[in-house]
């Protein structure tokens, strides 16, 4: 049984990543069609609804303890290739937030580096030792300093191993966004690997987002660029990301910037700046990353706001069916 005393509450459930026999590598967080079948299967199809009567049920305050709503988060072509078929089977209409910068031919470096990961490395371990031995720098300090931090976030992600951890502490916190892209690139470089060349099958193309709304599943807000810590930005620079974010979506699908009520923090990054711009942007109906409570955030209770609302990761879900 899925719910328990400890997620009895209503909230959306999030999916990233989806793999085949074919172009999508399997790698660390994605799930195939059985699984993806097997975790509605447990949810319980009678407590998953449509994304929109989640929406209105929401806005009236008439959901249930047990209803749960599916997001897709970031715009990856695996979604719809592996997920929709399912998803159309069933008849469950689902929330997609798109970060828009892939339709301007400049997508999150983080997806093109995951490919190179997956296809390139053996294990993502091996990809850990190479990543640290062409980086070539001393973290010890820097570990020691932020060791209970590391543990914190073990505790709120319990599906990443110490390692991952370790390797997102250094990307987000040591590093600048260029000298970590700096040190990817040098390691492509040396594999001769060139991201160009797999965008296609890595990305949505704007027909994909217009199939998606015909066939009734809302189209969210997830910022303009996805930055992995959108908290750190200034209150401009947070302002333009989900401008840019909204105005791509509408125009690509021929709506009005009022016709877009719902959205996710990427990476579940977010502060007072964020919530204040999605107010002023008529946002009704925001998704966190976690189950919760981030008190750090000012947070009183799991569904703190509007724009606060929990999501069980797939992984959590996967784990108690296995």
């Amino acid at each position: 049984m899925y719910f328990n005393h400890l997620n009895n509450f209503f909230h959306g459930i999030m999916f990233h990543h989806f793999h085949d026999n074919n172009i999508h590598t399997k790698g660390q967080g994605s799930i195939s069609k059985d699984e993806f079948f097997k975790i509605i299967q447990f949810i319980g199809r009678k407590n998953i609804l449509d994304a929109d009567i989640f929406f209105e049920k929401f806005k009236e305050s008439k959901l249930k303890d047990n209803e749960v709503c599916l997001t897709f988060d970031d715009g990856i072509k695996c979604q719809i290739d592996i997920a929709l078929p399912i998803l159309e089977d069933l008849k469950i209409k689902s929330f997609f937030f798109v970060y828009t910068s892939i339709f301007d031919g400049k997508p999150d470096n983080l997806e093109i580096f995951r490919y190179f990961r997956l296809n390139y490395f053996d294990s993502v371990d091996e990809f850990y030792i190479k990543f640290f031995k062409t980086l070539n720098k001393d973290l010890t300090l820097f570990f020691k300093k932020n060791e209970q931090d590391i543990k914190n976030t073990k505790s709120k992600f319990p599906f990443y191993s110490i390692e991952d951890i370790k390797f997102r502490f250094v990307r987000d916190k040591f590093l600048t966004k260029a000298n970590y892209e700096e040190n990817i690139f040098l390691m492509m470089d040396e594999n001769n690997f060139k991201p160009e060349e797999i965008y296609s099958q890595l990305f949505l193309r704007q027909k994909d987002l217009k199939q998606l709304n015909s066939l009734g599943h809302l189209i969210g807000l997830h910022s303009h660029s996805h930055p992995t810590l959108l908290e750190k930005l200034n209150y401009d620079e947070q302002k333009s990301e989900y401008e840019k974010n909204i105005a791509i979506i509408t125009k690509i699908l021929s709506k009005s910037q009022n016709d877009v009520k719902w959205m996710s923090h990427p990476c579940g990054s977010y502060n007072n700046n964020t919530l204040q711009i999605l107010r002023e942007l008529n946002i009704e109906l925001g998704f966190k990353q976690i189950m919760s409570i981030e008190t750090d955030k000012g947070m009183k209770s799991i569904n703190n706001s509007f724009l606060e609302i929990a999501r069980q990761d797939h992984a959590n879900i996967l784990r108690k069916i296995n």
